[in-house]
């Protein structure tokens, strides 16, 4: 029997993003019937509007989800390494999708200009309610966020489930109208 490499691992989102952990939360992230898996390709086109973000647990217990870019501009030379796309915190456990939480940073789906970009939800389970206790504020930018600075901030922890995609840029012709 051969031994198992992480995803999270060859990806190098452990490590660009987050620390190693053990995943301890089931958490499903669908863009309508697209079900995203680890390394997976998610069209920046079906990408528009938030994803249904399912998250097991207790209903008493409280998560926080992280979206972010770690390749931004490019892979190559990711000056605004982590570029967030999207933050919401106080979702309920056992809920069925994320926006039932307080949406901090409003999601804005991907935009890669050059290259293959990761896109990875980053789930931390919280030790409190965080609205009316601690102020998550939407940061004055949103290149350059740290994931792991974040965390330690709002005194999160380690994560307890994480997801990423890839997409990249799509020719002109096959992107759906923006305005």
């Amino acid at each position: 029997m051969g031994a198992s490499v992480d995803p999270l691992v060859v990806g190098r989102v452990i490590g660009d993003v987050i620390d190693l952990f053990i995943p301890s939360v089931s958490m499903s992230v669908h863009y309508g019937s697209k079900h995203v898996n680890n390394g997976c390709d998610v069209k920046p086109s079906s990408a528009i509007t938030p994803p249904r973000v399912a998250i097991a647990g207790h209903p008493d217990q409280l998560f926080t989800l992280v979206m972010t870019d770690p390749d931004a501009p490019s892979p190559s030379d990711p000056t605004q390494r982590e570029w967030v796309h999207w933050i919401v915190t106080d979702i309920p456990g056992y809920s069925p999708d994320a926006q039932r939480g307080k949406e901090v940073v409003e999601y804005a789906g991907p935009v890669p200009a050059i290259g293959i970009h990761r896109y990875v939800f980053v789930l931390f389970m919280q030790k409190c309610r965080l609205e009316g206790r601690v102020q998550v504020q939407e940061p004055v930018q949103r290149s350059n966020f740290c994931t792991r600075a974040f965390a330690q901030a709002f005194d999160l922890g380690l994560p307890v489930a994480t997801v990423y995609f890839n997409a990249h840029k799509e020719p002109k012709n096959s992107r759906t109208k923006r305005h």
